[in-house]
């Protein structure tokens, strides 16, 4: 198994659609208020992607208890907007606005961006399995003891692709299995 470059990562978005949108390089431009976007695109060897301004932040107002053999939808509030404020040492959950179609033969793992990292927000996200596509649904934390703005439309992690050796393309997909999560749109709650 080997990670990929960004050469690699460029022709199977290009040829097989593997990301959609996909930005051709990192993009580090200025927003309206003349201050600079958190980079999303094509690095050297990986794709950070970015967040979609559709969030569920969760909140203990109702006194629901998180269960994900059982979640309880008064957990959280919907919230879409250009910048999500999330509460001190809380959660949110959101999506990717790129599309994934991972192959066969690659795993990705998805890493934190340093800028967010930095302000105690860490974005935890599974593996994508091979064949898996879908939206990814992005498990965003606050560690800090201060409310923290997650900016959509802006990179928040970075995918790393790992492809297998020729003659190590797993036996069974996540395709195959009829993973619960395939084809998912949007924020994707627990599912059992």
């Amino acid at each position: 198994m080997s990670i990929k470059s960004d050469r690699w990562i460029r022709r199977l978005a290009q040829e097989q659609r593997m990301i959609e949108p996909f930005t051709e390089g990192q993009v580090r431009q200025t927003d309206a208020q003349g201050r600079r976007v958190i980079s999303y695109g094509l690095s050297s060897y990986g794709y950070d992607m970015r967040v979609a301004p559709e969030f569920k932040i969760f909140t203990n107002v109702l006194s629901a208890v998180v269960d994900p053999k059982e979640f309880d939808a008064r957990s959280f509030v919907e919230f879409e907007g250009p910048v999500c404020i999330v509460p001190p040492n809380s959660f949110a959950l959101a999506r990717s606005v790129e599309y994934f179609r991972i192959p066969r033969n690659v795993l990705t793992i998805c890493v934190g961006k340093s800028t967010y990292a930095r302000c105690g927000i860490i974005t935890n996200v599974t593996p994508f399995e091979p064949e898996w596509e879908g939206h990814v649904t992005l498990e965003i934390s606050n560690t800090t003891p201060l409310p923290a703005k997650v900016y959509a439309n802006e990179g928040i992690c970075q995918v790393l692709f790992f492809e297998a050796d020729d003659d190590d393309v797993c036996e069974v997909s996540y395709a195959d299995k009829a993973g619960k999560y395939q084809g998912q749109k949007g924020v994707t709650l627990p599912r059992l």
